[in-house]
């Protein structure tokens, strides 16, 4: 910590040089483009086509994009299809271009975008799309378009959904772990990746019954967007991989076109008068004085304060969100480290929903969740800050791309909850264990004594897996707190519930779609859906929407104490694990095996030993199981 309190002068002095430096060369093209006052007139009198670049990962909570420095950052969520409803209600936007590139994106992200590509065709606004390759989970997004145009040469992996499940336990062997795990329910499959080296009879069939359904939503999403039958779509599939030129002449594509002929194209569509903006609804960057020596410095003073908003007496919808593992406590990372997972911590949650709920110009609350879960005690206590929102005001949740365990966990305080079909959630059940490290040391030389007073002293220790007695106290533990996740549910959800609970949780996970027929969920729809849905149960027909809390800035998360201590109300919802842990000494240990591996198999064992991590942190753990489906 004192490290990065030394550092950040240093690091603040080289922000307000590069500062400068863009504000520099911003000025320099001002000068250049002054007296074009004719040509900017011209300019305005063309038809907008408003564009959307598609690219990286979709991430779920905002970000403040206020920082000057032009670099392209992820989208998020709500902002992309925020822009996009924008552009559907403005009368000077005639179409819409969508590209995509190296985009990463969950399934159900992909049915909140399709969303609302397909109110931009109600608006009477073709939504052209052009990709320089396209993977399954691409394609279902982009088929709601009017047109797809892909470039010449450009491959389509138009091949169905592969899952995976992963497994780690040969690893350990390899390093000399040994994994020790209880857990609550024979589906709660999420100890397996530690335990096996392939899945149960239980975590098989489960696994089958979300790919399943998964599947069968890509499918009608395709049909439905393409104009064809399922079954003509199932052909398509297995008839893939594509070219570009193939993909159009089986009917997958309208047109290859390479990038420049296709922007060509879209213009002459409107007799060549058309204003491609690909900045369309993004926030206009603070600008800088240079005439002053002091203007880089006040810029920055308005950066860090007089920018954010005051209070308001506007009726308003929060948002809070629930990103990532969830975790006990505050975050107590530093913001810059941006490599990692992020996670969500308990205080900074339960924040959040506080202050929301204490909050007059509030009227109702949206909680976002998209989360595998995590720990049990912070997971109870964001549910109980649900529980005291729900209280006061109308409380609806929306899930992401997952909610489950803890996820669903802190979901089910809600009377009414949102999921997109694709949406993984479910996993009642709870995972306990340790890693037994005493042979990975000893493989490096170093050994360990051990001295413990009390019968139950050395029940969480790493130089041993349980003895039977450790392990039995163990079980009564977990099985208190999986009788809680389940009176929970059942004393919420009741009579919704098809059938009784103990064949709803032991672990089981479903899409949205399994979940709605089985009273887990109430609604199927995205988060524009559940903002609108709240609204109604408020009883507003016009409201602003508030993340809670706002997001910052970077300048803002430079200068912040890592952890955040202190401040419940400072403190992000999600932040990234210390590099300096990097995911575990068990993890350490791996990394050789790991380098130059497939790259999207790598991540899902980063986000395994993140769970890990949790897990002997917390001793008890609510997680959903690792499944990679691409």
């Amino acid at each position: 910590m004192k490290f990065m309190l030394l550092r950040a002068p240093a690091l603040l002095a080289a922000v307000l040089l590069l500062i400068a430096a863009a504000a520099a060369q911003e000025s320099k093209t001002t000068d250049a483009t002054k007296g074009s006052e004719s040509a900017k007139s011209s300019e305005a009198a063309k038809s907008v086509v408003a564009v959307f670049r598609l690219t990286g990962a979709l991430t779920e909570t905002p970000a403040d994009d206020s920082f000057p420095l032009a670099v392209e950052r992820t989208a998020g969520l709500m902002d992309l299809t925020g822009r996009m409803k924008k552009a559907a209600d403005d009368k000077e936007v005639k179409a819409v271009v969508l590209t995509v590139s190296d985009l990463s994106v969950g399934f159900a992200q992909i049915e909140e975008v399709r969303q609302a590509i397909a109110g931009l065709r109600a608006a009477g606004k073709d939504v052209y799309a052009h990709a320089d390759s396209l993977s399954m989970p691409q394609y279902v997004l982009l088929c709601g378009a009017t047109q797809i145009s892909v470039v010449p040469t450009g491959d389509l992996w138009i091949t169905g959904l592969q899952g995976e499940s992963l497994h780690v336990r040969k690893l350990l062997d390899l390093i000399g772990a040994k994994p020790d795990f209880l857990t609550c329910g024979a589906y709660k499959s999420a100890a397996e990746l530690f335990m096996r080296d392939a899945p149960s009879q239980e975590a098989d069939e489960m696994n089958n019954w979300l790919l399943d359904s998964l599947y069968d939503t890509s499918v009608r999403s395709i049909a439905r967007g393409r104009g064809v039958t399922p079954e003509k779509v199932r052909q398509w599939i297995d008839e893939g991989p594509y070219t570009a030129q193939k993909a159009r002449d089986a009917g997958l594509i309208d047109a290859v076109q390479h990038r420049q002929d296709f922007e060509t194209s879209v213009k002459q569509r409107f007799d060549g008068n058309a204003k491609l903006d690909a900045k369309y609804g993004q926030k206009e960057q603070k600008a800088i004085d240079l005439s002053s020596p002091l203007g880089i410095l006040n810029f920055y003073g308005e950066l860090l304060g007089s920018g954010k908003k005051v209070a308001t007496s506007k009726d308003s919808i929060a948002i809070v969100y629930v990103e990532g593992p969830i975790v006990l406590g505050a975050p107590t990372a530093s913001p810059l480290d941006l490599g990692g997972a992020q996670v969500a911590a308990s205080t900074p949650i339960r924040s959040a929903l506080n202050k929301a709920a204490a909050d007059d110009s509030i009227n109702a609350v949206v909680l976002r969740v998209n989360s595998p879960g995590g720990s049990a005690v912070a997971s109870e206590i964001i549910l109980d800050a649900t529980k005291r929102v729900k209280a006061k005001k109308p409380l609806v949740v929306s899930m992401g791309n997952v909610a489950g365990s803890g996820g669903y966990y802190v979901a089910c305080g809600a009377d009414t909850i949102f999921a997109d079909e694709g949406t993984i959630t479910g996993s009642i059940g709870v995972v306990a264990g340790k890693l037994a490290t005493q042979e990975t040391f000893g493989k490096v030389g170093i050994t360990w004594k051990e001295y413990n007073r009390g019968a139950n002293a050395g029940l969480l220790s790493t130089s041993s897996t349980f003895t039977a007695e450790e392990r039995k106290k163990l079980q009564g533990w977990m099985d208190d707190i999986y009788g809680v996740f389940k009176g929970h549910v059942t004393a919420i959800r009741g009579s919704k519930l098809k059938k009784p609970i103990d064949e709803l949780a032991g672990g089981r996970v479903f899409t949205g779609k399994q979940a709605l027929d089985l009273g887990l969920v109430d609604k199927i729809g995205t988060l524009d859906d559940a903002v609108k849905f709240v609204a109604k149960e408020a009883k507003i027909d016009k409201y602003e929407l508030r993340v809670v809390p706002e997001p910052k800035n970077f300048l803002e998360l430079l200068l912040e104490s890592p952890g955040g201590a202190g401040d419940e109300d400072s403190a992000q919802l999600t932040t990234h694990p210390a590099a300096a842990r990097e995911h575990g000494s068990i993890l350490n240990a791996a990394l050789p095996y790991l380098r130059g591996m497939d790259p999207q198999r790598v991540d899902s064992v980063l986000r395994a030993f993140q769970q890990l991590q949790i897990l002997e942190e917390e001793g008890v753990v609510l997680m959903t199981p690792e499944i990679l489906v691409r």
